[in-house]
């Protein structure tokens, strides 16, 4: 798994997550191609919190075909250590997708029970809006929140501006459904669980990578393209319009 090589595969999105056994870490990336095929890209040993780790694997796609130069569709959780690495290996110009499942467990958190379903509510009717106004929606929010929960305010307004990416990318509903969030590399994960239930000792981090990748070897033959496939031509023209105006931008200065 880790020497294939996608010199030949277009890939449009990136997933990257990680997975947990005991207190090992598992970080790896998952692609989708034009055509909606998912590819299992690589995966290390480690958190995604863990700049080191996150660079390393980055740039390890790079050098097996996944070309820094195409631009693409990174959808992540939170972390500060994945966004950063995808800006040194990758370049800023690549719109990143923060997962608002892991946006609305991280802020609900901080709030009593009988809170939660209100502002879990409120957040997912603001994903549906444009960006603009989704993210004046949840501005007030925070507002509400900052009066008696100030954590769970701050944590709402981290990174909101990468909640409504592929609200500004023009995408309709069905691919917005499986871009807003990691699901899509979360989902094999629960056959990874399934296949490592009986595990009861994780000696080492190796042994861990090893049980996910044989694993996910297995899982990935059995995987489906993803909800709304049949419209990545609109994300494509949508990748391709940007890329062309930094071009023409490109052109324009040296000129």
């Amino acid at each position: 798994m880790c020497e294939r090589r996608f010199d030949d595969v277009d890939n449009l999105i990136v997933y990257i997550d990680g997975i947990r056994f005991g207190e090992f870490h598992v970080i790896v990336a998952l692609g989708v191609d034009s055509a909606g095929y998912k590819h299992i890209l690589g995966l290390r040993e480690g958190a995604s919190e863990n700049a080191v780790v996150v660079k390393d694997l980055l740039t390890d796609l790079v050098s097996r075909g996944l070309k820094a130069g195409r631009r693409r569709l990174f959808v992540i959780d939170g972390s500060k250590a994945l966004r950063k690495g995808i800006i040194e290996v990758f370049g800023g110009d690549n719109p990143v997708q923060r997962c608002r499942i892991h946006k609305i467990r991280n802020v609900i958190s901080y709030l009593p029970d009988d809170r939660k379903p209100d502002v879990q509510s409120a957040m997912r009717a603001a994903f549906k809006l444009e960006a603009k106004d989704g993210i004046a929606k949840l501005k007030k929010l925070s507002d509400w929140l900052r009066r008696e929960y100030p954590s769970a305010a701050e944590s709402l307004l981290e990174g909101l501006d990468e909640m409504f990416t592929i609200n500004r990318l023009g995408l309709p509903s069905s691919l917005r459904r499986c871009l807003g969030t990691t699901n899509c590399i979360e989902s094999p994960y629960s056959g990874v669980r399934a296949k490592t239930g009986r595990v009861t000792h994780w000696r080492d981090g190796q042994m861990a990578v090893r049980w996910v990748a044989s694993a996910l070897t297995a899982i990935e033959k059995r995987m489906k393209r993803i909800m709304g496939y049949q419209q990545l031509w609109i994300l494509e023209g949508a990748l391709k319009e940007s890329q062309d105006e930094k071009d023409v931008a490109m052109k324009e200065r040296v000129a």
